[in-house]
């Protein structure tokens, strides 16, 4: 079984870090691949640096997109932001397989006639209980994922399931129809990386936040899992 995923990059990682860790696709490929159990899927990806207004010549290209995160605010005016939000648009227009995180997460509302706002409940930082709500499809019991955020949801888009919530964000992942699957928190993200990244941005973070985010990488946290959730959307 084949599947060919375009990976739609909407940010770069800070040189320092990228020269460690790779670039946000990378991470999302080495996600997908590790839980590509026995390699029972032949996996092919293809990047698209839409924050450079990259895209494939046509939608089909692929099977399935996965919308990367991003330090950008989905309702900023940046022309790269803009557009993308009409890619959006036309993907939900053709009911083509779409995976959202964080920043892509929060375009699929925007994009849809939701609404992403500043959380008032401020940073959302390190590794955090997701629990899946009554309505949810994902099937599994509450997971650990890595979030890192300070946009959140505040009004989904018509037709949205919210299928889980975090103690700060009470929409950390949607489905919307049979195509379109989001996570606020991160699964491409691991303990190294996150820590590292939180350092860089130590600054930007109440001291509180950053020692509990920091500490908070002593707990499991279940990239597999929802790694294993992503591909099996995507084949379905």
């Amino acid at each position: 079984m084949k599947l060919k995923i375009g990976i739609l990059q909407a940010d770069d990682v800070v040189p320092h870090l990228a020269k460690k860790y790779g670039e946000y696709p990378a991470m999302f490929q080495h996600l997908l691949r590790a839980a590509n159990d026995e390699q029972k899927v032949d996996l092919e990806f293809s990047t698209y640096a839409v924050n450079a207004g990259v895209y494939p010549s046509e939608i089909d290209e692929v099977d399935a997109y996965i919308l990367t995160g991003s330090k950008s605010s989905v309702y900023e005016k940046a022309p790269w932001i803009i557009e993308l939000g009409g890619f959006v648009r036309d993907l939900h227009s053709m009911q083509k397989k779409l995976v959202g995180v964080c920043f892509g997460h929060q375009m699929v509302a925007h994009a849809l006639g939701g609404e992403t706002t500043l959380s008032t409940a401020g940073w959302s930082l390190g590794v955090k209980s997701t629990i899946p709500t009554e309505a949810n499809s994902l099937g599994v019991k509450p997971f650990n994922l890595i979030y890192s955020h300070q946009d959140q949801i505040t009004t989904p888009a018509e037709g949205t399931v919210v299928l889980a919530s975090t103690d700060t964000c009470p929409i950390a992942a949607t489905s919307l129809g049979e195509h379109i699957l989001t996570f606020q928190g991160h699964p491409e993200f691991y303990a190294d990386y996150s820590s590292d990244l939180y350092e860089f941005r130590r600054e930007n973070y109440p001291p509180e936040t950053y020692k509990k985010a920091m500490d908070s990488f002593q707990k499991k946290v279940d990239q597999p899992l929802v790694a294993k959730m992503i591909l099996n959307f995507c084949l379905n």
